[in-house]
């Protein structure tokens, strides 16, 4: 697909122009609701939806680096929807995801012409055995797979070294409000092409801050569901203790719709089974209330004023004042016990759990040209120049090959990391008796991710100087979504703080970089899956909010 070639809409709308209605219905920044009400109104169909969506990462992903590979039957799919929708019966109801565009993270396995290969050229040409999980929820419900968006190269589990957003198929992910502001990840892409209305809602992945932190920095909604909320299979591992898969969206209304569809038993995850018990009867979408704050018990811990910024901390202030008006209490200064161990010892355990796990997943595979961990850290030897071995390095795929899988002394990091969680954040949540922990941004993803905790992050400003999106994070207890999305949804329609990026401005006035860090520059054309390919030849520190983010 040429950048900047016409997808003719029926209506007489032209995308190489750039349009952005269809009989006078808007498209940038519509939500599922305002999606629905269209196709019921016949103002739009979804092949006008999916010619939409192609124009635009035709004409944005050569700078913005945020889709992979678009999907080639996305419009025989949209055709499937609009005739579903034609002759469907009037006593029939549709999936509130029925003919919507989505976007899945390309560690998220799709059985079609897309390459599922974690940014990796190792996985080019591999075959899943199966859609995931969470995919065959979606095409069951209706949604259209758009294509796979880019991400932090295997989830950012390769090097400490590459920038977030980076891969070496998908190229360096770009912050749409601020190409000098990283984009996070490791779902940087998921992110910037929902910020960037490249699709209407995408799926993330977060083993630790993967969803939270990129969701704050592209000003767009994440949700990280309790983990066995949703399916992990089909997916490219690090952690089945610490994995899960959310949506990212635009308004915290589409994340409940997505998290109702992509919730849900999965035989081939035996953590759905046990995490089936917190799906509440009637589903999430019936948790958006304009009330969500009353009554709610929301702490905050000291360090939460500590952000060495005085824009940022008078605007959390402010922020504390709408929780509080909404009915909340909060009780704030709070200290929580062992909150500096998560990180540390939470990223030794995901070493020898990420090999266990991608060799498993590998050798799942139907073919593939990598069977293991040993395979990759090979391929990428032969292949230093295309998978940038030299620049970035693959230190943590080293490391992770020296571990000798899960025996007596992994147990017991293993035990130790529950005795931290438990005595940490569950007994910190129980003993002030809150409803949720509020945080800037990602910064509690380790506490969240060591216990497999929720947690949901809502656009909640813009730096004044700095130029770059932040967000607020609201945490719970396992199964807490019901309650996080009254309180997250409450507080969205309290601020309503999220705005578009000005991407035309922001290319206009870019000339493409030439920092080491900008590998493949824009390029004239966009990846489209016609046919499967041979093998091929982060939460930041205080004081540095604007560098890379190590998020996984």
């Amino acid at each position: 697909m040429a950048a900047g070639d016409d997808f003719p809409l029926t209506g007489g709308v032209s995308l190489g122009t750039q349009a952005t209605t269809v009989h006078g219905f808007s498209i940038k920044e519509a939500t599922i609701d305002d999606l629905q009400l269209a196709f019921e109104h016949n103002q739009l169909t979804s092949r006008q939806l999916v010619q939409f969506y192609l124009s635009e990462i035709s004409r944005l992903n050569p700078f913005l680096k945020a889709v992979i590979e678009v999907n080639p039957d996305a419009l025989d799919l949209a055709d499937k929807a609009d005739y579903e929708r034609k002759t469907k019966a009037p006593s029939a109801t549709l999936s509130k995801l029925h003919g919507i565009p989505i976007l899945v993270k390309d560690n998220i396995a799709t059985k079609d012409k897309l390459n599922t290969t974690s940014g990796s050229y190792a996985l080019v040409g591999s075959v899943v055995p199966r859609d995931a999980g969470v995919v065959t929820k979606l095409r069951n419900a209706g949604a259209i797979i758009l294509g796979k968006a880019s991400l932090s190269e295997w989830s950012n589990w390769r090097s400490n070294c590459a920038p977030s957003g980076w891969s070496a198929k998908g190229g360096l992910g770009r912050n749409p409000y601020n190409i000098e502001v990283t984009p996070s990840g490791s779902s940087s892409g998921s992110a910037i092409s929902v910020a960037a209305n490249l699709a209407a809602v995408a799926l993330g992945t977060e083993t630790d801050g993967s969803i939270l932190s990129p969701s704050s920095f592209n000003s767009v909604v994440g949700m990280k569901p309790t983990v066995g909320l949703t399916s992990r299979a089909g997916v490219v591992p690090i952690s089945s203790r610490q994995d899960s898969v959310g949506p990212i969206c635009r308004t915290v209304s589409d994340a409940a719709y997505v998290l109702d569809v992509i919730a849900g038993i999965d035989i081939n995850d035996i953590a759905t089974t046990e995490a089936l018990r917190y799906i509440p009867d009637g589903g999430y979408a019936q948790f958006l209330k304009l009330d969500g704050l009353k009554g709610k018990r929301l702490g905050i811990l000291k360090k939460f004023y500590d952000l060495n910024d005085t824009f940022l901390t008078q605007t959390f202030e402010q922020h504390v004042n709408t929780l509080r008006k909404g009915g909340a209490v909060v009780v704030d200064n709070l200290k929580m016990a062992h909150e500096v161990n998560c990180r540390a010892s939470g990223k030794h355990a995901l070493s020898f759990e990420f090999k266990v796990s991608l060799n498993r997943y590998l050798n799942d595979l139907v073919d593939s040209p990598v069977r293991s961990l040993a395979d990759v850290i090979a391929f990428n030897k032969k292949n230093l120049k295309l998978e940038k071995i030299d620049e970035y390095g693959q230190e943590l795929f080293e490391a992770s090959e020296k571990t000798n899988g899960i025996g007596e002394k992994e147990q017991k990091l293993l035990s130790k990391l529950a005795t931290l969680s438990r005595d940490g954040f569950e007994k910190f949540m129980t003993d002030n008796r809150l409803d949720a922990l509020v945080t800037y941004s990602s910064s509690a993803s380790s506490i969240l991710a060591i216990g497999g905790f929720p947690g949901i992050v809502v656009p909640a400003g813009y730096h004044d100087t700095e130029n770059y999106p932040f967000g607020i994070c609201f945490g719970g207890l396992k199964g807490s979504e019901p309650t996080l999305i009254e309180v997250a949804y409450a507080f969205e329609k309290a601020t309503k703080i999220r705005k578009p990026p000005l991407l035309d401005q922001l290319i206009s006035s870019t000339t493409t970089p030439t920092a080491p860090n900008q590998v493949e520059s824009a390029t004239s054309t966009i990846p489209v899956a016609t046919e499967r390919l041979g093998l091929a030849a982060q939460e930041h520190p205080q004081g540095s909010l604007l560098q890379e983010t190590g998020q996984i």
